[in-house]
């Protein structure tokens, strides 16, 4: 939970509160200790006992000082002046820097124990890594919770630089900083830094390594360590001169897609191979990673599935395509042979409406990749948080049973009402067969007797989450939305078990 000045759970709190519950009673739950770290909240992993936290902080300044001098006509029209000025402004901020003491930039973490007691546990500067990345400022850290000794503080590791994408397995975790032109010029290319944190020691993460790569990374599944080697898919973005306009300042940005493979050399990332360039003009939507098998989905017009063969870390390479209309935002590997993605269609022509739309993909010929089964959901208007997140897309493989949260409004009638959707779909999914409606969960409902509306950005009428259960042949379908929970069952799921409506927002204030 971020918490600012008087509140938690503010966008702009630079502090993450971590609870710790005791539940070896269920009857009397008990809090065992609360941490509050500097820093935002951006992602998490656990690993048997260890929980490994991402916290970015911003970068504490004086409170006095100016990043830019006054504004004057004078000095605006005289470029001595104005220069003159910005150095006294900068020989200025440079003694507010120098004068602010280290508990200033660094504020201490705090502990509050079981009997009220409050702990300061102050950074220490051997927890911080030294690299040669010209990030933006800021401060990441990796801190580390042990489960099997909640009252022990984190321990962290520091590196300044801002976060980016998380990637992390069992022994590794990745952090990326996408470089950013102030000043961007010609035949300047995109470029990410990547910094590797060992994770072998359960109370302490590691800094062990940076590197970069050219391009952007889209998100964590477009990155992946194997046998000792980094893998990670990128958009290279170039800015070029515009050749219909030569005298347009700011030219024309042209982009292309690349796989590359990085290991682990002493404290750097070392380049190992990296595929042909492919795609020009498109951008990557959604990678995935598996063993020695790699895909990569682009977009334009047409959605290319590219599979990579990886058997090679110095020589990955394309040995399939397949071109279709629209596109895919997540890969979800069913079995060793089939691939379940959502995303767009979208007409081939590039005009006309925009669908939400399940695929299946056989990948067992891997040069020869196919499409099999398709499923449109929904109106253009259709949409789901699982294109791009990739936790409300839930597969069940026990059950073969994929979930995703929809909403949709069509146009049609004068009720608003009548033509909304919020709801959680559930399809029964066979590589064999393709894909079958299960039946949907709504809880428009729920919002129809809300009364007046008063959703904000941070409390929609969307379907969110969901949790699928089977005991003894039964299946449970929980559904999570902004305003409650649905439990239901049933062959079609039209059995409702139970409804928890949350309270509004409004008498939450």
């Amino acid at each position: 939970m971020a918490c600012g000045p008087g509140y938690c759970g503010g966008w702009y709190g630079n502090t993450t509160k971590v609870t710790v519950i005791d539940v070896s009673d269920l009857t009397s739950l008990k809090v065992s200790s609360e941490y509050y770290l500097p820093g935002n909240y951006a992602n998490s992993r656990r690993v048997g006992s260890s929980v490994r936290l991402v916290l970015s902080d911003h970068f504490r300044w004086p409170s006095t000082v100016r990043f830019y001098p006054d504004y004057s006509t004078s000095n605006y029209n005289d470029w001595r002046a104005w220069n003159a000025e910005i150095d006294r402004l900068k020989d200025a901020n440079e003694q507010l820097i120098r004068n602010q003491t280290i508990d200033k930039w660094l504020p201490s973490q705090k502990v509050r124990m079981p009997d009220g007691s409050v702990k300061v546990l102050p950074y220490n500067c051997a927890d911080f890594a030294k690299h040669n990345a010209p990030t933006h400022l800021g401060i990441t850290t990796v801190a580390t919770i042990n489960l099997d000794s909640p009252q022990a503080a984190p321990q962290r590791s520091s590196i300044l630089g801002e976060v980016g994408e998380i990637y992390a397995n069992q022994g590794s975790l990745y952090i990326t900083n996408r470089h950013w032109w102030w000043w961007p010029r010609f035949n300047q290319r995109d470029w990410t830094y990547l910094f590797k944190f060992d994770l072998s020691d359960i109370n302490k993460a590691r800094f062990v390594a940076a590197g970069g790569v050219d391009g952007h990374i889209v998100d964590q599944f477009s990155m992946d360590e194997d046998k000792g080697y980094f893998r990670v898919a990128t958009t290279i973005a170039e800015r070029v001169q515009d050749p219909r306009d030569p005298r347009n300042f700011w030219g024309m940005i042209q982009t292309t897609n690349r796989v590359t493979v990085l290991g682990q050399d002493g404290g750097k990332l070392m380049l190992k191979g990296q595929s042909e360039e492919l795609a020009k003009g498109e951008r990557i939507y959604s990678s995935r990673f598996l063993g020695d098998k790699g895909f990569v989905v682009t977009f334009r017009q047409v959605d290319p599935l590219y599979t990579f063969d990886l058997s090679n870390p110095a020589a990955p390479r394309k040995v399939g395509e397949l071109k279709i209309p629209g596109f895919s935002t997540y890969i979800h590997p069913i079995d060793a042979n089939n691939l379940l993605t959502i995303g767009v269609y979208t007409p081939e022509t590039g005009t006309g409406p925009r669908t939400l739309q399940l695929s299946l993909f056989d990948v067992s010929n891997f040069a020869s990749p196919k499409q099999t089964f398709t499923q449109q959901v929904g109106s253009s208007y259709g949409w789901s948080e699982a294109q791009s997140e990739h936790k409300a897309f839930n597969y069940f493989p026990e059950r073969k049973m994929l979930a995703i949260p929809f909403s949709d409004w069509t146009t049609s009638g004068t009720d608003p009402w009548g033509s909304f959707r919020s709801e959680l779909r559930v399809f029964d999914v066979d590589a064999a067969t393709g894909f079958k409606l299960r039946g949907s969960v709504s809880m428009k409902d729920v919002y129809m007797n809300a009364g007046a509306p008063s959703w904000a950005w941070y409390y929609s009428p969307w379907m969110r989450r969901s949790v699928m259960a089977t005991d003894m042949g039964t299946d449970y379908v929980y559904a999570v939305s902004d305003a409650g929970i649905r439990a239901v069952t049933g062959p079609t799921l039209s059995n409702t078990l139970s409804t928890v409506v949350f309270p509004r927002n409004d008498v939450l204030r």
